[in-house]
């Protein structure tokens, strides 16, 4: 009898990548033209943010297999005090390590459910990107198109533990994309 091979935490982040990037496909597709995201388009980038540490394993990988010139140039917009925008994105709009980006990049420009907290109580509430839906009262879309932060970030704070302890990190740190592009 033969044993079954446990996925490792990275391999399961990569099925949770492509199972992002379906719901994405298929929010745009049902959504159509509301959802204006496209390559180039890069407000969603234009800030500063930290990521896991599973995350931050494979920027790190995408980063290492650039070419040094331009892990210099990503290093110095890193480096940059008055910077505000993510040293990953490039003049173009692109992205350098666009296969390996994070969560939440994967996610910006969707609409999104999450629990704010308001009175005492907690309401559920969508938002997404200014550029998309307008127009649209973002409580009267397809609920299939919208995807619950929750559960997302519940499935990513787990295989970020199950990364933590294989490695021997401590649980639920987080790491600057900034000194991930500084080195």
């Amino acid at each position: 009898m033969s044993e079954v091979r446990t996925p490792s935490p990275r391999e399961r982040l990569h099925e949770l990548f492509l199972k992002v990037d379906s719901f994405f496909a298929h929010a745009k597709s049902r959504c159509g033209e509301a959802i204006t995201c496209a390559a180039g388009c890069d407000d969603c980038c234009r800030r500063r943010f930290s990521v896991t540490t599973i995350e931050a394993a494979e920027v790190q990988e995408a980063l290492d297999r650039l070419p040094a010139e331009e892990r210099q140039t990503i290093a110095a917009r890193a480096a940059d005090p008055a910077g505000t925008d993510c040293p990953a994105l490039g003049e173009d709009g692109r992205c350098a390590v666009y296969e390996a980006r994070p969560t939440i990049c994967r996610t910006h420009g969707l609409p999104i459910r999450f629990t704010e907290r308001t009175g005492g109580r907690s309401l559920p509430v969508v938002d997404a990107c200014p550029k998309n839906f307008a127009g649209q009262d973002l409580a009267s879309l397809d609920p299939r198109a919208v995807l619950d932060q929750a559960t997302l970030s519940t499935v990513l704070a787990a295989l970020d533990a199950a990364y933590a302890d294989a490695v021997g990190l401590p649980r639920g740190q987080r790491i600057e994309m900034t000194t991930l592009c500084s080195s």
